[in-house]
């Protein structure tokens, strides 16, 4: 064993560079310690910069497709315009000429003069001889007339007898009009009905045609709900069909509604299914109730009124552009839905407005839900209701049903890895109990974790090994102490997180006991304003059992009693 000795100053030195060691130690711990910190803070940055981006990336696709739905929705109006442009001159010629015998503004020749042209310039369009066969009308010249009328009989039967029926009933031949309406009758299928329609049912439910095209229209509706009536399937089939409609109209829940209960809960897309379910009541009702309340304000004469069916019929339902128009029309609803291409799809499928043949109750459907598409007057929508309110009715109260078992009896919550369940909000405390608990299990497995490692052991191992034999060595001395230093600098960190992990747990039970209790607060107020909107439901019943389809086939133009009924 060596005899040298260690004086005090040397025990001095190397006490202040142990200290000085023991410093550069913390500094370092700190420095780690900092270095996790910020890797943290870095990965919770890139999260939210990654939902960010995500986020960025399906508004800019959103964005995009409403640019393209508006670029596409200008380039099909245009192609509508250059391709049947000037059908549209024919349009305005047929109500122009109509006009010009009322006023005796107009010679004979100019009006002949003037259809010869355009049916050079319209060769397949089926108004063009409409127009000759007017103006030989009124010259008198029959054989031109009725060699006009074949011409456009052979073009589109189904739209000149139409046509003909109108302009024969504005001139007031009942006789002439109600023989035209027989015709363009006689080539219906209730199945498979055309477009136009949608002109008799406005012309009927408005009065237009006189009490015998009025007796003979509702004996006619009356017949097609019988037959279609005996399909297999029938009522099945319109509950579906208004169910759809229904839903159609389904709003939006406001995204600052319930905004705990939307953060918190894993619930929350039933939740807010049922919600909007229940809202659909007032929504119905308040949409229904606007148009059964609407003044119907008829035209001034009957001659203005035919001419507003006139003007439809000619103006809205030539089949070669329905291509075009199914186009415009999902276009527009892509630019509505702000770009949301499925939505947009699944409303277009649903509206089912601008298919070529419909059976006739999906017309109804289509006039009581869809009246700007399917250009249905008041009045046609009104009888529309009347005539489907069993359906309607059938309709509503399956998507009632469905939607009150679709409500979820079991909210639950979810604060990172504690979860809950509340059903109405009124277990409060033993939720706030069992959070307690649960953070108190987390703090002490912290702190059961919170102890010193391997390394500070073994430094202490090692420290009583290197002093022993440092007695006689003053290197090996060093060594032990250092290793010493290591072991209590590890026992000091692992006090100071005791604190540290003490107060963390404490500020996290306050803070997820906030959240908790302003979630069950949501949870009441979804209970309580679910359950105001749920009792709207019977209104919609309420409203629809005091309409009937007489009192909506009232007409201004004759007082013959309404013959169809809803039995």
């Amino acid at each position: 064993m060596s005899n040298q000795t260690i004086s005090t100053a040397n025990l001095s030195r190397i006490e202040n560079s142990l200290s000085a060691i023991n410093d550069n130690i913390n500094v370092v711990s700190h420095q780690v310690a900092t270095v996790e910190q910020q890797l943290e803070d870095t990965k919770s940055d890139l999260e939210l910069l990654a939902e960010e981006f995500r986020e960025y990336v399906r508004q800019d696709a959103l964005i995009k497709n409403v640019q393209l739905a508006e670029m596409r929705l200008v380039k099909v109006r245009q192609e509508i315009e250059n391709k049947y442009g000037h059908y549209e001159d024919v349009r305005r010629r047929a109500i122009g000429i109509l006009q010009a015998v009322d006023t005796s503004l107009v010679r004979k020749d100019t009006i002949e003069n003037a259809s010869e042209e355009q049916l050079l310039a319209a060769p397949r369009y089926w108004l063009a001889p409409c127009l000759i066969a007017l103006s030989a009308w009124l010259s008198d010249k029959k054989e031109l007339a009725e060699k006009a009328v074949i011409e456009a009989l052979r073009r589109d039967d189904e739209k000149t007898s139409l046509f003909f029926a109108l302009v024969t009933r504005r001139g007031g031949r009942y006789q002439s009009s109600r023989a035209w309406l027989e015709r363009y009758f006689g080539q219906q299928d209730p199945n498979e009905l055309k477009r136009e329609i949608v002109v008799l049912i406005d012309g009927f439910s408005n009065g237009i045609f006189g009490p015998e095209a009025r007796a003979r229209c509702g004996l006619l509706i009356k017949s097609w709900l019988d037959e279609l009536s005996q399909k297999a399937g029938f009522i099945e089939t319109q509950r579906d069909q208004w169910k759809k409609a229904l839903l159609s109209r389904t709003e939006k829940l406001d995204s600052a509604k319930f905004p705990h209960l939307q953060k918190y809960s894993p619930t929350w897309p039933e939740l807010r299914h049922s919600f909007e379910g229940a809202k659909l009541h007032d929504v119905i009702f308040q949409y229904f109730n606007f148009i059964l309340t609407q003044e119907i304000i008829p035209s001034k004469n009957l001659a203005f009124a035919v001419d507003e069916l006139l003007d439809i019929l000619v103006r809205e339902f030539d089949e070669e552009e329905l291509p075009l128009r199914r186009e415009e029309r999902l276009n527009e609803l892509i630019i509505k839905e702000d770009g949301d291409k499925i939505s947009a799809q699944n409303l277009f499928a649903n509206e089912k407005v601008i298919e070529e043949r419909l059976d006739f109750t999906q017309l109804l459907t289509n006039f009581a839900m869809y009246p700007t598409e399917s250009n249905a007057s008041v009045a046609t929508q009104k009888l529309a209701i009347a005539l489907s309110k069993e359906w309607i009715n059938h309709a509503h109260d399956d998507l009632t049903a469905e939607n009150r078992n679709s409500v979820p009896i079991d909210i639950e919550i979810e604060l990172d890895d504690w979860q809950g369940i509340s059903r109405d909000g009124s277990n409060e405390e033993e939720l706030i109990t069992d959070l307690q608990q649960h953070i108190q299990l987390k703090k002490e497995d912290a702190l059961r974790r919170n102890k010193l490692g391997i390394k500070n052991w073994i430094a202490l191992v090692a420290g009583v090994g290197f002093f022993i034999l440092g007695l006689s060595t003053l290197f090996l001395f060093i060594v032990s102490a250092i290793c010493f230093i290591i072991f209590l600098n590890g026992l000091m960190n692992v006090k100071r997180n005791v604190k540290v992990i003490e107060q963390n747990y404490e500020e996290l039970f306050a803070n997820h006991k906030q959240i908790l209790v302003a979630t069950l607060s949501d949870i009441v107020d979804y209970r309580r304003e679910y359950a105001n909107e749920d009792t709207k439901a019977s209104n919609i019943r309420e409203l629809l059992d005091q309409v009937t389809p007489e009192q909506y086939t009232y007409s201004t133009y004759d007082s013959a009693r309404a013959v169809i009924s809803s039995n």
